[in-house]
């Protein structure tokens, strides 16, 4: 991926010409690690995008909170 689409991700213009496995490698490379991942983020993810057929669990020691 070209450097240049990283340092230009906010402008619409550039941010249009990634492609569907730019934006997912770009999505995967900023989160740091498992923390970032929770199920207010994964709602808000599964919200923006109008996903309507999933749906975020937490679980603790392996059950349904």
């Amino acid at each position: 991926m070209k450097l240049l689409k990283y340092i230009f991700f906010r402008d619409t213009e550039n941010l249009n010409e990634l492609t569907v496995a730019d934006r997912v490698e770009i999505f995967t490379y900023i989160l740091a690690g498992s923390s970032v991942f929770t199920k207010e983020l994964l709602d808000q993810i599964l919200s923006d995008y109008s996903v309507n057929d999933l749906e975020a669990l937490e679980l603790k020691d392996g059950k349904e909170k």
